[in-house]
């Protein structure tokens, strides 16, 4: 028999306040994070969209390549710069900009702004530059770091909403600095600026050092200049990124500010939990500021009726003389619905027994997919408990 307890009188399913966090002027930056498929994009879109229209000047930044934030907000595309949201039917008190990171291009730009137009054309051209600047591990992260930092630091909003990628590159986008800067200072990539310093004896020296295996399997993909584009790269870059580390640390200080929330986007269910879970620990590991979690996409039920009781009168009716075939497909459909969500409850009251002092707000499902500047007002009234 089907446990009609409600698990929600045990604990506090709905304790986050989302309109208190984005009206608080102390709150500068929202990073929402989580598993893929759960609505995170949607989620961020909703919440800057309501802190429009609450009177923040508000802009959203995606790392997601997907293209689901401009079609929810009603744009064609978006680009590596922010772009104001208008279209009928939204006049916020304040102001909505959106964009999504070009990573490339997000680096190139860097490249122009710290370096003279002599050496930028120089490093942008380089090879081994158009290979890390796509495929360097961390790249993506550490470019989403900077254009975080960028927007911050323009002053020209003072709310900046970040959707990242699902959790596990989310932790690369907190691990992306020390990581790329520790790839930057490794030995590999010393012993590659060496031979720009040390001249022909430098390369020499790092093919006797045991690297020539290392340079003839990288040079099929780079060609045989590898080592002296590789050093010449690095010779440039590190005299022309003299801030390249100490942006990184401000962006991580920006990240553990007060100013700074996190909110972990899930679904209810197991994995999706598990990675929550994961997630909200991580936080705590670093003293991330964590405002709570958002169960995405709940299935509450609307009639104060039991799954057993809706059963046995779906049973009654199939026994009845008089035939009622609607009614007795809504009770089973209602009985189906109670069991859910009393699955859910319970998912969600083991994950607030591991984190009691995370918040959880649940969302309800829509009944269909969010596409318009409308669905995501509804899905920000949701998430204020509306």
């Amino acid at each position: 028999m089907s446990d009609t307890r409600d698990t929600r009188d045990h604990v506090d399913l709905d304790g986050l306040d989302v309109d208190t966090l984005i009206d608080d002027p102390g709150t500068r930056v929202v990073v929402c994070c989580g598993s893929g498929g759960v609505g995170k994009t949607t989620t961020a879109a909703s919440l800057a969209l309501r802190a429009a229209e609450r009177g923040r000047q508000t802009v959203v930044l995606t790392i997601d390549p997907a293209r689901r934030l401009a079609q929810a907000l009603g744009l064609r595309e978006l680009g590596n710069h922010p772009r104001q949201v208008t279209v009928d039917g939204f006049e916020p008190d304040g102001q909505l900009w959106a964009m999504m990171l070009d990573m490339r291009r997000t680096f190139d730009d860097m490249v122009r702004r710290h370096a003279g137009p002599e050496r930028a054309e120089q490093l942008l051209s380089n090879p081994f530059y158009q290979t890390i600047s796509t495929s360097f591990s961390g790249t993506q992260e550490y470019m989403a770091m900077e254009k975080l930092g960028q927007l911050a630091a323009t002053g020209d909003w003072d709310l900046i909403v970040v959707d990242t990628p699902p959790s596990r590159s989310a932790l690369d986008f907190l691990d992306a600095p020390s990581r790329l800067s520790a790839a930057l200072d490794g030995r590999m990539i010393r012993l590659l600026t060496s031979p720009a310093r040390a001249g022909g004896w430098g390369i020499r020296k790092v093919m006797s050092a045991g690297f020539s295996m290392f340079a003839k399997a990288v040079s099929t993909i780079l060609g045989g200049q590898l080592l002296a584009d590789a050093s010449a790269f690095m010779q440039a870059f590190d005299s022309t990124f003299g801030g390249f580390r100490e942006r990184a640390a401000k962006t991580q200080e920006l990240l553990r500010s007060e100013g700074t929330s996190f909110l972990v986007v899930a679904a209810p269910e197991p994995d999706a939990l598990r990675e929550a879970s994961y997630f909200v620990e991580r936080l705590s590991e670093e003293t991330m500021p964590l405002a709570g979690l958002v169960a995405n996409r709940t299935h509450p039920v609307l009639a104060d009726l039991s799954a057993v009781d809706a059963l046995a009168a779906a049973e009654s009716l199939e026994r009845g003389e008089t035939s009622a075939p609607l009614a007795e497909a809504v009770l089973r459909l209602h009985a189906d619905r109670v069991q859910l969500a009393e699955r859910e409850s319970r998912l969600l009251e083991r994950f607030t027994r591991a984190h009691p002092s995370v918040p959880v707000r649940r969302v309800p499902a829509l009944a269909g997919d969010v596409h318009d500047v409308c669905g995501l007002r509804d899905i920000g009234d949701r998430l204020a408990g509306n």
